[in-house]
C-alpha cells in the first residue's frame, strides 16, 4: 500500500468563489495542503487545459502534488502525479493510465459503495475516494449518506479510502478513527472566506488525537 501524499485531498471547484481559482489554490497551499484534485471538468478542453496550467505552477512551487480529474491526456500534458477515475473504472481503465502516467503515478477512482472499493482495489488503483460520507451540497446526487458505518465497511479492502462529501473540521477525526486513510473537501474550501485557516482547522482536526489512534 502506497502512502498518499497527504491526508487532505482539495478538489477544485472555481464556481464556490468569485476570486480566481489559482488564488485559491495557492491559499489551501499556503494553509498546508500539499495535495490537489484538479477537477472543473465541464469546461472546454483548451480552456481547462489553460487553467490546469495555472493551478499546476502553483501546486509545484509548494512541492505538492497533483491529481487531475478524469483526464489522462491532460494529467500527463501538466506533469501531474496522478489521475483520479470516475465510478465504475475498471481494470482496462486503470492499467491504461499506469501505462500512460508509468509506474509512480498515483491512481485514484471515485466509489459510492463498499463494493465500489472492492472493485478499484481489484482493478489496481492507490486509493479510492468515497462519497458522499456526510449529507453535502456539493455531491447531492450520489444516493444517501453512508455515515461512519459505510465508511468503516469500506477499510477491508486494505486499499486507502479518502472520505468525502459534508467533511468538515468537526468530523474529520471520526473518520480517521473508522480507517479513512484521508479526508477531501471540495464546495466548502471554494467558498470560504479564508481558505488556508479552513485548511489548518482540518490538518489539526485530523492530528489531534494522533496519540490515541496510534495505540
Amino acid at each position: 500500500m502506497r502512502p498518499l501524499p497527504s491526508p487532505l485531498l482539495a478538489v477544485t471547484d472555481r464556481r464556490g468563489h468569485p476570486r480566481p481559482l489559482p488564488d485559491t489554490v495557492r491559499a489551501v497551499l499556503d494553509g498546508g495542503g500539499r495535495w490537489i484534485w484538479f477537477r472543473d471538468r465541464d469546461l472546454p478542453a483548451e480552456e481547462r487545459r489553460r487553467l490546469g496550467e495555472a493551478v499546476a505552477e502553483r501546486v509545484r512551487g509548494a512541492g505538492g502534488v497533483l491529481t487531475v480529474g478524469g483526464d489522462v491526456g491532460l494529467a500527463r500534458a501538466l506533469g501531474a502525479g496522478g489521475v483520479h477515475l470516475g465510478g465504475g473504472a475498471g481494470t482496462e481503465a486503470i492499467a491504461a493510465a499506469r501505462r500512460a502516467l508509468g509506474p509512480a503515478a498515483l491512481l485514484g477512482v471515485s466509489a459510492h459503495a463498499p463494493g465500489d472499493v472492492a472493485a478499484a482495489a481489484a482493478g489496481g488503483a492507490d486509493y479510492v475516494t468515497l462519497s458522499p460520507v456526510f449529507a453535502s451540497a456539493s455531491k447531492p446526487g450520489y444516493g444517501p449518506a453512508l455515515g461512519l458505518d459505510g465508511l468503516a465497511a469500506a477499510r477491508d479492502t486494505g486499499l486507502p479510502v479518502v472520505a468525502l462529501g459534508g467533511i468538515t473540521a468537526e468530523n474529520a477525526a471520526a473518520c480517521r478513527r473508522v480507517g479513512a486513510a484521508g479526508v477531501a473537501v471540495m464546495g466548502r474550501l471554494a467558498r470560504a472566506h479564508d481558505p488556508a485557516a479552513d485548511v489548518r482547522r482540518l490538518l489539526a482536526a485530523w492530528t489531534v488525537d494522533d496519540a490515541a489512534i496510534r495505540k
